[in-house]
């Protein structure tokens, strides 16, 4: 009688644990996905801002045009990105036109005192805020993912079923240097 009750726990343990790391595993893709998601929605709404923010901005920056050209460039490549880490490279962009527009935008004292823009700047400080928490939540669930999925027994059950690490996201070289403004 032992012996049955036995092997009916290990029969039970050995179907029990599979079933237990598999639906951990698709948890945690799940999370990554929806974690990707949120980032993207952020960046969208980031893009969306750009067209007002550049019209608030031409009357004022007439001779200033590249500025505003790379600003609406980088939001272009932004919009066509779509890989993860095309997006991330075409964000940096963004950001870099953005804060090279801000600079300059600090040499016409009646576009700071404008209503419009500074609406579209504190929107866009809210937003880099919501994009940069949504990064960090990418960022923990890939790392739980990879933690599940590097260690036993859930290194076996993602051998099993095809699944590998997951990239972290990271600021590309190039954005890690300050922006260069010249006059």
């Amino acid at each position: 009688m032992l012996g049955i009750i036995l092997t009916g726990l290990v029969i039970l343990l050995v179907i029990a644990i599979p079933i237990y790391y598999y639906n951990k595993i698709i948890r945690y893709e799940n999370r990554i996905d929806n974690a990707w998601s949120q980032i993207d929605v952020q960046l969208k709404r980031r893009a969306d801002l750009i067209p007002n923010l550049v019209e608030s901005v031409k009357g004022y920056m007439k001779h200033e045009r590249e500025v505003l050209e790379n600003v609406t460039r980088a939001r272009a490549s932004l919009l066509q990105a779509e890989t993860p880490q095309e997006n991330i490279r075409a964000d940096h962009q963004l950001t870099g036109a953005l804060k090279t527009l801000f600079a300059v935008a600090e040499n016409y004292p009646s576009l700071k005192a404008n209503d419009n823009f500074l609406q579209l700047q504190d929107e866009l400080s809210h937003t880099e805020n919501k994009i940069s928490y949504a990064r960090q939540r990418y960022n923990d669930s890939v790392l739980a993912f990879n933690n599940a999925i590097e260690t036993f027994p859930g290194r076996t059950m993602a051998g099993l079923m095809g699944k590998q690490e997951r990239d972290m996201l990271q600021i590309p070289e190039e954005a890690r240097e300050a922006p260069r403004i010249s006059f």
